[in-house]
């Protein structure tokens, strides 16, 4: 990747996005409801576009990406795909925090806090 390459955000990828935004699932939206207006001090980010790929959830400030995985990853072909995302961005130099919809669903304050922990442990980005 050269320095003129857009990795976030890409305009085709728009319009899924926004898809993507209007159609989140439960567990997506109960976090959602935790993180939003920097409700833990920091700003995310919902269906963020990183290079060909969507995160559930991003923080530029700290180049945090945060995943939710459903009964849809339980599968071989989908954990290839998740392990793929996770390997692209971390060479890019983000971290990933991937939790079930089950932690969100009966741990929420667990993942809060986890998401926490990661924030405490990073320095913030500089703009």
């Amino acid at each position: 990747m050269n320095a003129n390459t857009r990795i976030y955000n890409i305009n085709k990828h728009t319009k899924l996005r926004q898809s993507l935004r209007c159609n989140m699932p439960e567990a997506e939206k109960h976090l959602w409801q935790h993180i939003r207006k920097k409700q833990l001090g920091i700003k995310f980010r919902r269906q963020y576009g990183v290079g060909r790929y969507i995160a559930d959830f991003y923080c530029p400030e700290y180049k945090l990406v945060i995943e939710l995985d459903g009964d849809s990853h339980d599968s071989l072909e989908a954990q290839a795909y998740d392990e793929e995302r996770n390997i692209f961005m971390t060479t890019i130099g983000l971290d990933v925090l991937r939790f079930t919809n089950q932690d969100v669903f009966t741990n929420i304050e667990g993942v809060l806090q986890r998401i926490q922990e990661q924030v405490k442990n990073n320095r913030p980005t500089p703009p």
